[in-house]
């Protein structure tokens, strides 16, 4: 295969379901060819066994969490099965997916694919899927952080045990967590399909309401301030100036903000350019085809813990106006 093999990051707290909802995937056939690394947390590990499929494409990480002590482990994994698939010593696999421990804080192992000298060279960030218990997810998310980080790292949101819950706390968990990740695009396990783990929807961004319509939604409570909002912006951006202003602010502030996901519109391309990142990890931009809904302009959605909406606008559009007078001026020369 062309190109580095995509890599799905599966997570979700403990006993939301991610093997469940895995072990029912790998049963079709758009996922046959994926490779599958177990991550758990104990002495003991089992969910590699649930997933009930046994070949040399599942690996078992089992020396602690993937988003602390086995990073090294995560990275000696992935070049593993790359070394042995190039060699035909396992079966072939075109894409990852790697399953964390329900405590896991997904950055740690974002930047471990994105980061890494060698792993970078051979995978890529496809998505990150978190499973979120209909029951006990507003209980998780109101006292552990990590919890609130798996949701706003996710790019799909899929939504476990919901024949438990009362359909009141469904609706306000929805709610919820469309207020915390409103660029994630939300499902029902019970429908779940291949293609929903697998799509890359970077166009929902533009469905995000604008800073102004969030903030009719209020802030979480104080022990869980993680907020969501949106900038939108009209005028065509200069890549350099946008590039700089977003790596001060993810440099300065990396730690707070969960999520920044845009589709940008730059000066002199005429197709959209999409923009992930999580906490101080960027992606590399992608050009999308088309405008989603044929505007030319740029949306930007941030997610973050304890950041003043206000000030990081301010900080944008004081670069914004910077970058407007430098191209006004290299228009005029």
């Amino acid at each position: 295969m062309s190109g580095p093999t995509p890599v799905h990051l599966l997570t979700g707290f403990l006993g939301s379901g991610k093997t469940t909802l895995l072990r029912g995937l790998l049963t079709d056939p758009a996922m046959a060819s994926a490779a599958v690394l177990v991550n758990e947390f104990g002495e003991i590990g089992l969910d590699h066994e649930l997933l009930e499929r046994v070949d040399e494409t599942v690996v078992l990480m089992k020396s602690g969490c993937v988003c602390c002590t086995v990073r090294g482990e995560l990275a000696d994994a992935m070049l593993s099965l790359h070394s042995r698939r190039a060699r035909g010593e396992v079966p072939f696999f075109e894409r990852v997916v790697i399953e964390t421990t329900g405590m896991a804080d997904p950055y740690p192992a974002l930047s471990t694919i994105q980061s890494h000298p060698v792993v970078r060279s051979h995978y890529r960030v496809a998505n990150v899927v978190t499973t979120v218990d209909a029951v006990n997810a507003p209980a998780q998310m109101a006292t552990r952080l990590e919890a609130l980080r798996q949701v706003g790292a996710a790019d799909l949101l899929v939504l476990t045990k919901t024949d438990l819950a009362d359909p009141d706390g469904a609706a306000a968990l929805h709610a919820r967590l469309a207020e915390i990740n409103p660029s994630a695009r939300l499902i029902e396990a019970r429908e779940a399909v291949a293609e929903d783990f697998l799509a890359q929807d970077a166009e929902r961004v533009l469905r995000v309401p604008a800073a102004a319509a969030l903030a009719h939604h209020g802030a979480f409570r104080a022990e869980a301030p993680v907020t969501s909002f949106a900038l939108e912006i009209e005028t065509p951006l200069d890549w350099t100036a946008f590039g700089l202003w977003l790596a001060m602010l993810l440099h300065r502030h990396g730690e707070h903000i969960f999520r920044v996901k845009g589709i940008l519109c730059i000066e002199g391309e005429e197709r959209p350019v999409a923009v992930h990142g999580v906490q101080r990890l960027v992606h590399a931009p992608v050009h999308l085809e088309r405008w989603p809904d044929g505007r030319r302009l740029s949306r930007i959605v941030f997610i973050v813990n304890g950041l003043d909406h206000g000030r990081i606008e301010a900080s944008f559009r004081a670069f914004e106006a910077l970058s407007q007078r430098v191209l006004s001026r290299q228009a005029a020369a």
